[in-house]
């Protein structure tokens, strides 16, 4: 009964935001609720809230003093010098400015942290594609894709829930696969070169005049190179995980503010340019909240786990591996990573245990699709709502523009895995 509870709730949801018949926010926390109450947890419905709200606080404080830092930082000009540089560069072209996305976004991702990486890419290349007439869903989409492939690293989240939950070492999880991950950067190449053709087929080359921008104060001198400056410890720490994310982006933007907007007058002109942005962002991750507390604490994460393990015959255990790399994608769109890495993976590399086969093939297999993870792509990422949020993108119309994409990579990187044995 939880089971099926579980699966219409997450098949409502999915429904309604992408039929575009709810927005994101009533969906998120309506229908678990109803369903809470329709299973009888009525009684319990406070508590389930509230530690869903807990879980993704220090999220939600997060992304409120990031997008305020980056938003100051790109009102103070900071990132003018490299917009300048890559339009000059591009010379107008939307297919160069694609690729170079994909580029930037494979570079940025090695820190294995989906967050710091939307933050930065979204923040330096928003301006281009804003001034080019480029779709935002195109940057959100491409940056989803580079992200994906690099969170498989070790220290990305998906593996190294993946090694936890079956006590392996990235020599016996990671290493085998990365052949698998070669494929998939060089497939997520491909398709930045796609998509981004089709966005020159719709704009043209565009001819962008790049005026020289005029020359900086003495005083606005000092302000770029402190900015400079502070932006590079702020990645650095965060890529050396010096201190929670929350607390570093609190910090930063503390300084920046004094070094940027001293007066009363101009902090309040910042917090009202930028409060509609803010709010939207951490509401949404607040809504996340309440519908996974909802799943998690009525136990219809666990509950839809052990039903889908119960109906795999064991004939079919030699395929496991191959059918865990191909359904744990979309399956990420069901799940948390928690509950698929730590509620289904143990499940399914026992059951392949039992039969003959080799566990850590289920765990590799794992974190060849479970990269919505990294691919922002899940309602049940906090991620998602960080690319999302930045770069004004609906969740359902990203979905459907990168979809088929994402699941290539997933795909490709299967074959290349069946191909070198690794399955």
């Amino acid at each position: 009964m939880l089971a099926a509870s579980g699966f219409l709730t997450v098949g409502v949801f999915l429904a309604l935001v992408l039929s575009r018949r709810a927005s994101v926010l009533f969906a998120l926390t309506l229908v678990p609720i109803a369903a809470a109450l329709a299973s009888g947890f009525g009684s319990k419905l406070g508590s389930l809230i509230a530690d869903g709200l807990v879980t993704v606080a220090p999220v939600a404080i997060m992304i409120t003093f990031a997008v305020l830092y980056f938003s100051l930082m790109i009102d103070a000009g900071l990132f003018d010098p490299a917009v300048t540089r890559v339009l000059r560069w591009a010379k107008g072209d939307p297919l160069k400015i694609t690729v170079g996305t994909a580029l930037l976004t494979l570079l940025v991702a090695l820190d294995g942290d989906g967050a710091s990486t939307f933050l930065i890419t979204v923040s330096a290349l928003l301006p281009i594609y804003q001034r080019l007439g480029m779709r935002r869903i195109v940057l959100a989409g491409v940056i989803c894709l580079g992200a994906g492939v690099m969170n498989m690293v070790p220290w990305g989240g998906p593996t190294a829930r993946a090694m936890a939950a079956l006590k392996l070492d990235s020599g016996q999880l990671f290493v085998p696969v990365l052949p698998a991950m070669v494929a998939g950067i060089l497939w997520v190449l491909l398709a930045a070169y796609l998509i981004g053709r089709a966005e020159r087929k719709r704009l043209g080359v565009i001819d962008v005049a790049v005026a020289d921008r005029a020359p900086l104060t003495g005083a606005e001198k000092v302000r770029f190179w402190i900015n400079a400056v502070l932006t590079l410890a702020l990645v650095g720490c965060l890529l050396a995980q010096l201190a929670d994310l929350e607390v570093l982006f609190l910090l930063a933007f503390l300084v920046a503010l004094l070094v940027n907007r001293p007066s009363w007058q101009g902090q309040q002109e910042l917090l009202t340019k930028h409060a509609y942005n803010v709010v939207l962002v951490a509401v949404v991750i607040f809504a996340a909240g309440v519908f996974t507390g909802i799943l998690t604490g009525t136990g219809m994460i666990k509950a839809m786990a052990e039903s889908l393990v119960s109906i795999i015959p064991d004939s079919a255990a030699g395929l496991l591996p191959v059918a865990t790399a191909i359904t744990s994608m979309p399956f990420s769109l069901v799940f948390t990573p928690d509950a698929y890495y730590y509620g289904v993976v143990p499940v399914l590399a026992e059951t392949t245990a039992a039969l003959g086969g080799d566990p850590a093939a289920i765990g590799r297999a794992a974190i060849l699709g479970q990269m919505t993870t990294g691919f922002p792509l899940s309602p049940l990422t906090a991620s998602t709502f960080i690319l999302l949020g930045m770069s004004g993108v609906d969740l359902g119309d990203h979905q459907r523009f990168i979809f088929k994409w994402a699941f290539g990579t997933t795909l490709v990187m299967t074959v290349v895995a069946l191909a070198t044995g690794v399955l």
